[in-house]
């Protein structure tokens, strides 16, 4: 196993499933057929740049476990994605879509490249060539991609041309994040921000008492942050304290998360609000509240402020907020931490809703396809929540997560004969 511990990311998720492995009882021969990657697709990309001059990048899509159905899961262009990053996020991908009852397997691409040092057409260009160097192993009942860090709706517009007009197949359903003229789903734009709020009422009635008046702190007042409040207030709730990466406010008596965001748009930031008072991101996940929700940077919450923080639960928006050790301190601290894997799925389960909507034909409304995702984060908390109970109350939630979805892909790999 050392030659494949290569990556920090990679090492920590096998380490993870050895760990969940030896709870399952399963043996070293499964735990070491899950660990790999079932194929992994290196490229090169080169395009010629506005300047003239050839411009090379190296791309990527690992595809995991395919024991529950295609493989599933985002592109992401980033300067530092590497092979063994998209691999771990492949992996995780696998877990999230077992755990939350998807017929999906785990995938996940990537591009090294700084994209906002690419002009739109350089963009499209290295879209439509990332494209026709992986098609062959794409397709909706095959490996389904969609949007991650620094893509979008267009860009996943840019891979949908490219693949029809490569294989000749008009099959929307091969990409999710679409833009709504391409078959899109409005509601894929605020589907995460749902899921957390989702997960985090069912996890507010289970461990404090209910989401009515609850005071929610929510750090990182993004795409996810923003709809996760919105949300939580029409359920609700009292939003105290938001932030983004300038800083953020508290204000006892509530804050308008419409209005936040408006002056954020305006300002650049959410510390312009008006009312209440300013504190940097530190003091903010150390400030009374009942509902924590990180969701912006991974391991924000760490041995060093575990020990200070006031919420008597943590609904993870962001993937990673809390270190391992952190983890621990809030289990002896007797504090639930919903964990990434399952809080922000939800996104996932927008698009499984916009590829089943795609395959029967563009019949979902918008109303429809929000009752899908609320029902089926509902069903994941609920069945999470029934199994740690009964089998891994010793355990803090996390690991009963990722104990329930790879069970779940054990026995589907057993049941084909995989394994």
């Amino acid at each position: 196993m050392e030659e494949v511990l290569s990556s920090s990311l990679y090492t920590q998720q096998v380490k993870k499933l050895y760990k969940v492995g030896e709870l399952l009882g399963l043996d070293n021969e499964t735990l070491e057929t899950l660990s790999q990657p079932e194929r992994i697709i290196q490229v090169k990309i080169q395009i010629r740049g506005s300047d003239g001059k050839l411009k090379t990048f190296m791309g990527w899509r690992s595809q995991h476990n395919s024991a529950l159905g295609p493989y599933k899961g985002g592109v992401r262009y980033h300067p530092n994605v590497t092979q063994d990053e998209v691999e771990a996020l492949s992996m995780i991908m696998t877990w999230k879509n077992s755990l939350l009852l998807l017929p999906y397997g785990g995938g996940k691409g990537g591009v090294r490249v700084d994209p906002k040092k690419l002009t739109r057409e350089e963009l499209e260009q290295l879209s439509r060539k990332y494209i026709q160097a992986i098609y062959k192993y794409l397709g909706s009942e095959l490996d389904i991609p969609a949007p991650d860090v620094n893509t979008d709706s267009q860009t996943m517009a840019w891979f949908l041309d490219e693949y029809i007009k490569i294989t000749g197949k008009v099959d929307f359903a091969v990409f999710t994040g679409k833009p709504v003229e391409l078959g899109g789903i409005g509601v894929r734009l605020y589907s995460t921000g749902l899921g957390v709020a989702t997960i985090a009422k069912e996890a507010a009635n289970k461990f404090i008492g209910g989401v009515e008046e609850a005071r929610v702190i929510i750090q990182g007042f993004g795409n996810v942050g923003y709809y996760a409040g919105k949300f939580l207030s029409e359920m609700g709730a009292k939003i105290v304290g938001v932030s983004d990466s300038k800083g953020g406010v508290i204000n006892e008596k509530g804050i308008d998360v419409g209005k936040a965001i408006e002056i954020k748009e305006k300002t650049g930031s959410v510390i312009n609000y008006p009312e209440g008072r300013k504190v940097t991101n530190e003091e903010l996940l150390i400030s009374d509240c009942d509902i924590l929700i990180p969701a912006a940077l991974e391991n924000v919450i760490n041995k060093f402020n575990a020990p200070k923080v006031k919420a008597k639960l943590i609904v993870e928006g962001a993937n990673g907020p809390l270190t391992a050790d952190a983890d621990e301190i809030m289990r002896q601290r007797g504090i639930a931490v919903v964990p990434d894997i399952l809080a922000n799925a939800g996104g996932v389960v927008g698009s499984y809703v916009e590829w089943a909507n795609n395959k029967m034909g563009e019949i979902i409304s918008d109303e429809e396809a929000k009752k899908l995702i609320v029902d089926r984060m509902n069903n994941a908390f609920n069945t999470l929540y029934d199994y740690h109970q009964k089998k891994l109350e010793d355990h803090d939630l996390r690991t009963a997560a990722m104990a329930l979805a790879v069970d779940r892909v054990v026995r589907a790999m057993k049941a084909r004969g995989i394994l």
